[in-house]
């Protein structure tokens, strides 16, 4: 944001409440370099074919919005996709400490970005304010209006245009930060190995089965090595969950978590009491259904009552599997995919809908490092065993478990505690730093009043000579008004849409 009195459309800000700093009198002397007017004058070719696409799209937005007055219905996205951005939007207290500190950098770069480029000028800076903004803050520089009045539209672009051209930029520099972080920390950290467990909140329903700096192995036997690779695994076992409920409405037999139980072993299980058409079983205990291995479309038909019986889960997946994800595929293929011997029983879970059944495997961070080799898919395959590893049972609504821990796909090569936060605290300040900056350039784009698409835009209409002044400032005044009553209304429709 820059100021400046008694120039090209007679603008002045004289009613901001602001705080400023030390006067500048040196620095526009400091900064004069080809190099620099060279880089602005590329911000220059950018902000304007920002300008330009902005307002294309404010325009396509314009007609929907017609047409949905005339009864039509809404297609597409929004503008930049507010609609879907706030939807999924879950601000909490530490992550408002992100976005407060990204948005103190980003508009920092921003206003580096108008001082360069006047430095570079040769403009004065009289000053530089801070000011808060609702609970974000905000900044600008006042520059000295003889030396602007004297310059040429496009070095007074080069001014207007170097802010959202520094925070283009920064988003490049943020992104690339992200992608160059695992190397950076390939000394002192391993990334994309396994999860670590940074916190589970007491909420968690997986508060007291996983600790802080636990590592987590793999979900349903699949191996986990990255944070969307957890998303993932659990978008797809939420997908198989509600599947298995819509296919078998009356019985939900987990057939693909079946488990070979020796048939002693369920004769002296007491069998399941039933509640109307509810199975009940005690707590800490979990109806397993039996199920036929020989022919697999009778599968979701053997849950009769005298085959259902209610154990315990800890003990259970402590057993050798006789199904697996792809088990209907295999049986259909080869008429049973059971592995269970003949004095053994396929006994399957039994969900209610809507709940997933998932085995989670970690081990301790110190365990993992000391026997990190035998996580080798080699060690593996050779059947040798790891002690490490320790398996528990989730039953539930997968998504709510995924989002309810703190996972960081970056391990310490030591088991130094401190250390396992750095590399996440980093990843998530340049990720919000990524997207404020963005938001920066897509609003300072904008044809509105204050903002640095204003000047931009009168400094454009400068260039048509065949315009008189009076015609001038009557193009600027409607594209304004315009932009700035449409954007309002856009984003507070988007933000009352999604909210409700």
């Amino acid at each position: 944001m820059v100021e400046y009195g008694g120039r090209r459309g007679e603008i002045r800000w004289t009613d901001q409440t602001l705080l400023p700093l030390r006067p500048i009198k040196q620095f526009s002397g400091t900064v004069s370099c080809w190099c620099l007017r060279v880089w602005f004058s590329i911000g220059v070719v950018f902000s304007l074919a920002a300008l330009l696409g902005v307002t294309l799209i404010i325009l396509c937005e314009l007609v929907r919005t017609t047409l949905v007055c005339a009864g039509n219905t809404w297609t597409g996205n929004s503008l930049f996709g507010l609609a879907s951005v706030i939807e999924g939007l879950h601000i909490s207290l530490p992550n408002m400490v992100y976005l407060c500190l990204s948005s103190v950098i980003c508009v920092f770069v921003h206003e580096l970005g108008h001082a360069l480029a006047a430095a570079s000028e040769g403009v004065h800076i009289e000053y530089v304010a801070i000011f808060l903004a609702v609970l974000f803050p905000g900044a600008l520089v006042a520059f000295n209006h003889s030396s602007l009045q004297a310059l040429p539209v496009v070095s007074s672009l080069r001014i207007y245009c170097a802010g959202i051209w520094h925070n283009a930029a920064f988003c490049v520099g943020c992104a690339l930060a992200l992608v160059l972080l695992p190397f950076i920390f390939s000394p002192f950290y391993i990334h994309g190995e396994s999860l670590m467990v940074l916190d589970v909140p007491s909420m968690s329903p997986l508060y007291g089965y996983l600790s802080r700096h636990d590592v987590i192995f793999s979900l349903d036997g699949i191996r986990i090595h990255t944070i969307e690779e957890w998303k993932q695994t659990i978008t797809m076992l939420t997908e198989q969950t509600y599947s298995i409920s819509s296919d078998q409405p009356s019985v939900n037999l987990n057939v693909e978590n079946g488990y070979c139980i020796p048939q002693s072993l369920t004769k002296e299980i007491a069998q399941v009491q039933f509640k109307g058409n509810q199975t009940y079983c005690p707590k800490e205990l979990i109806a397993f259904a039996s199920m036929t291995c020989l022919d697999v479309e009778k599968y979701t038909n053997d849950a009769n009552r005298n085959n259902i019986h209610c154990m315990d889960a800890k003990d259970v997946i402590k057993l050798k599997k006789c199904a697996y994800p792809n088990f209907k595929e295999q049986a259909l293929t080869n008429g049973s995919s059971c592995l269970c011997s003949e004095v053994e029983s396929c006994l399957t879970p039994m969900q209610l809908p809507g709940l997933g059944w998932v085995e989670i495997t970690y081990s301790s961070l110190e365990c993992h490092n000391r026997r990190r080799s035998l996580f080798s898919p080699e060690k593996h395959s050779s059947g040798e065993k790891i002690s490490c590893l320790q398996t528990f049972v989730y039953v539930g609504d997968l998504i709510t478990m995924a989002n309810s821990i703190h996972l960081t796909s970056y391990l310490p090569r030591w088991s130094i505690y401190f250390m396992a936060y750095l590399p996440n605290l980093l990843e998530k300040l340049f990720t919000y730093a990524f997207h404020v900056s963005m938001v920066l350039t897509l609003l300072n784009s904008l044809p509105v009043f204050f903002l640095d698409g204003e000047y931009i835009l009168e400094a454009t209409l400068h260039c048509f000579g065949l315009l008189s002044s009076r015609m001038r400032q009557s193009v600027r005044r409607c594209c304004l008004l315009v932009g700035t009553s449409y954007s309002a209304c856009f984003i507070l429709q988007t933000i009352f849409v999604s909210v409700s």
